[in-house]
């Protein structure tokens, strides 16, 4: 997806956004969460189990999580669509729940499979049932049809821990969840970057960060409601306010600040900060005001931010709190 994103924004109109994690990555980020699995039904499903390293990933580490059961939905895909790019004649869900024989393997009789009446959608009525049965959902869900997959995450009072773009944050439809304190960022990619499984596009990064049949993504991040103890850090700021440094923005009472470093820790009003400020977000520490990141205004969304006639990036206004 290059250093632009292009591949992404081709993906999300043509809906062929099929992008597999790799295993190092969900082990990366699941590390953070263990005691929170502890007797848990987890659902995939926006995941081939044939194919997906988050089945396996849930699997093989089953009794060390201390999963309860583990769902994993897969996607009968004959117009490449969603999900997997592998075409089935059946859509299945499986079931796993454990070990049973003690050798440290997935056997075949250990695992139920049962067929899908549907295309295994995640909105279908079927994948809704499983949906309610679930405790914790955990996923990489399609980049276009984000706004949609965690709506019924909130319409369902879900737990989940699932993959998107830094984008999503600006949202209209999911902003007034990080405002509200319903929704955060996970620990992260390094770099907030990720390498992806990707058949519909062929890996434009630099040569450094390339990585054979994979595919770079910029701006990956982990969407959770689950605890991440970094949420607890405070942000520590060496810099004072002075007008000179920080201009307001011509069209909103707040400083601009293109750093979250930066923060001036004596100023009492609102402050513009990129959207990568909500890695570091502490909700004891700062209040969420709103959001300047598109030309629809609206009670949370204040237009693009301009200072002196220059339009800046995407821009949240947050608040200190003490």
């Amino acid at each position: 997806m290059a250093n632009k994103n292009t591949n992404l924004h081709q993906a999300k109109e043509a809906k062929k956004d099929e992008f597999y994690t790799r295993r190092e990555d969900i082990e990366r980020e699941l590390y953070h969460y263990r005691r929170q699995f502890e007797g848990k039904t987890v659902l995939c499903n926006c995941d081939d189990p044939r194919v997906s390293e988050f089945f396996q990933y849930f699997a093989l580490n089953f009794e060390w999580l201390g999963l309860k059961r583990l769902i994993c939905t897969c996607y009968k895909n004959n117009d490449i669509d969603l999900f997997s790019q592998h075409d089935k004649e059946q859509a299945v869900y499986i079931i796993y729940e454990g070990d049973k024989n003690g050798n440290n393997r997935i056997d075949p009789e250990e695992l139920d499979v049962k067929p899908l009446k549907g295309d295994g959608d995640f909105r279908s009525k079927e994948c809704i049932e499983l949906l309610k049965q679930a405790d914790i959902v955990v996923t990489n869900p399609p980049f276009s049809l984000f706004r949609q997959y965690v709506k019924q995450l909130m319409d369902f009072n879900k737990q989940f821990l699932i993959i998107g773009h830094q984008n999503a944050i600006t949202y209209q439809e999911i902003f007034p969840y990080f405002k509200d304190n319903r929704m955060w960022l996970g620990y992260g990619f390094n770099r907030n970057c990720a390498h992806f499984i990707s058949p519909n596009y062929e890996d434009t990064a630099a040569d450094a960060d390339h990585r054979e049949g994979m595919i770079r993504v910029s701006g990956v991040m982990w969407f959770t409601n689950l605890r991440v103890k970094k949420r607890e850090d405070e942000m520590e700021f060496i810099k004072k306010y002075n007008p000179e440094e920080y201009p307001k923005y011509d069209n909103y009472d707040a400083i601009d600040v293109s750093k979250s470093q930066d923060i001036p820790e004596d100023y009492d009003g609102v402050i513009g900060v990129p959207i990568t400020f909500m890695t570091k977000y502490n909700p004891s520490q700062f209040e969420i005001i709103g959001l300047m990141a598109s030309t629809t205004v609206s009670e949370i969304n204040f237009g693009y931010p301009f200072v002196n006639g220059e339009r800046k990036y995407a821009r949240i206004l947050i608040r200190h709190k003490r």
